[in-house]
């Protein structure tokens, strides 16, 4: 029987990285992958999405070119089957990388699927054929999670589509209803407005993007309006009909009916817990189907960690990651915590949206007296050059102490601004440490310092309320 000091079942953001550290601190270390390397971050979600999403920005920036003084001959159109291609050539690659980074570093491989076994033991089910066991002095178990579905609205892979499908289109579809207005839903919203579609979007909540603070959400669905984004909240599909014509009429909660060519199902994520005997070393999953963890990310099995989207909470590629190094850290005899506190969150819809830290109402409740500042885009020179004047930057800080709380942010270049902000936080770093930070000038990143003078009742671009 091979024996490992590390076997990690699932090679996505989480896995992969606590391969590759753990091969680093001098563990012998066997990952066990059932699809492919990257996971869905890589393969299914987060790369092939920006992928397009840069795609079409460059469309948008092609068709506002005269705006720039830029002429252009013709027409500037989407080629969905070209955007796909590009997708395709850049996950390839670095599917590639990841394999040559495990190569380089000594991780072993299998495609397969692996099964706790109790007694130190994964058996290994190889995608080729044939089982085997292999011993483990530690086990990560980092197998992500998938697509959620709704009754009634049972994915078929060609009309009524997850994500995943839709990041393979063959062509840009005439019209789309997007049944859910997170993160996802949101970004594809805004991704087949830009090709051209028309986009309906319903959400059950009261408002998009309702994980994010209160004022940027309604920032955003402002541009969902202003770009033609039909959007309807506290709102569900009641039923659904083929009108063969290679249209459905989806009927919602209002009793409006709307016609589309595509569905679109983006309302969560279900944890890929199940068929991997977590029951045979003694781990009950969580009320969501997660499994439960701790700081160490240990589970309540000894020696046996979970990392990643399948411990629920933020089911972001980079809370998986570090996780993975917080896991695997724990598991070669280190000390490592993991805390959910200061996480940036980022979201490529059009404009961005970006934070970190404590919404205002968060802040509130837990006994805060909060002073907030709102710098709006359009105050900064480098917005007006940039020809991208929406949004604003909300900061969030302790009305007695000055303390940073939380920084959120919708518009151009959000989610690069916003590691500033995360890095201020994580320093435990006060409004005035910000403020008095000398800030490069023409840049967007000035913004954060302009609102830290805001919250200092010393902003200079912004005019005093009266």
């Amino acid at each position: 029987m091979k024996s490992y000091d590390i076997v990690i079942l699932g090679a996505g953001p989480g896995g992969y990285v606590a391969a590759i550290r753990g091969a680093q601190r001098g563990a012998k270390v066997l990952v066990i992958e059932r699809e492919e390397v990257g996971g869905t971050c890589l393969n299914w979600g987060c790369i092939p999405t920006k992928a397009l999403i840069a795609s079409a920005e460059t469309l948008e920036k092609i068709q506002r070119a005269s705006a720039f003084g830029i002429m252009t001959c013709g027409e500037a159109r989407p080629d969905l089957a070209a955007m796909v291609a590009r997708k395709d050539k850049i996950v390839e690659a670095q599917v590639k990388g990841i394999k040559g980074l495990f190569q380089g570093f000594g991780v072993t491989l299998i495609y397969g699927e692996g099964t706790l076994k109790g007694g130190n033991r994964v058996s290994v089910r190889r995608r080729e054929g044939g089982e085997e066991e292999i011993e483990a002095r530690k086990i990560i178990v980092a197998t992500g999670s998938r697509p959620a579905e709704l009754p009634g609205l049972a994915l078929d892979g060609r009309t009524i589509i997850s994500s995943t499908e839709a990041l393979s289109l063959a062509q840009v579809p005439s019209s789309l209803l997007i049944v859910g207005a997170g993160v996802i839903g949101c970004e594809f919203a805004f991704l087949f407005r830009r090709l051209g579609t028309e986009v309906f979007v319903v959400e059950m909540l009261s408002r998009a993007l309702p994980m994010e603070d209160e004022d940027i959400s309604r920032l955003l669905e402002r541009e969902m309006k202003r770009r033609g984004i039909a959007l309807y909240c506290d709102s569900r599909v009641e039923d659904l009909r083929d009108l063969g014509d290679g249209t459905w009429a989806a009927r919602i909660t209002s009793g409006q009916e709307i016609r589309t060519e595509k569905i679109m199902v983006s309302v969560g994520r279900k944890f890929n817990a199940e068929g991997i005997g977590l029951e045979t070393v003694g781990i009950s999953l969580g009320s969501r189907g997660e499994i439960p963890v701790n700081e160490r990310m240990e589970t309540e099995a000894e020696g046996v960690y979970a990392i990643g989207d399948v411990v629920g909470g933020m089911l972001l590629a980079h809370v998986a990651s570090r996780q993975g190094i917080v896991a695997v850290t724990n598991a070669t005899g280190g000390e490592a915590r993991w805390n959910p506190r200061i996480v940036p969150n980022a979201i490529f819809t059009t404009p961005e949206v970006a934070s970190v830290g404590l919404k205002e109402r968060e802040a509130k409740e837990l006994g805060y007296a909060v002073k907030v500042a709102r710098i709006p885009y359009r105050a900064l020179g480098k917005s007006h050059t940039l020809g991208e004047i929406v949004g604003e930057v909300k900061m969030v800080a302790a009305a007695d102490t000055g303390e940073l709380l939380g920084v959120h942010i919708v518009g151009s270049g959000a989610t690069e601004i916003i590691h500033e902000a995360a890095l201020a936080l994580s320093l435990e770093a006060t409004v005035e440490d910000l403020a008095e930070m000398v800030h490069a000038h023409p840049t967007l990143s000035e913004l954060l310092m302009e609102a830290a003078h805001g919250i200092l009742d010393q902003a200079i671009h912004v005019p005093p309320r009266t």
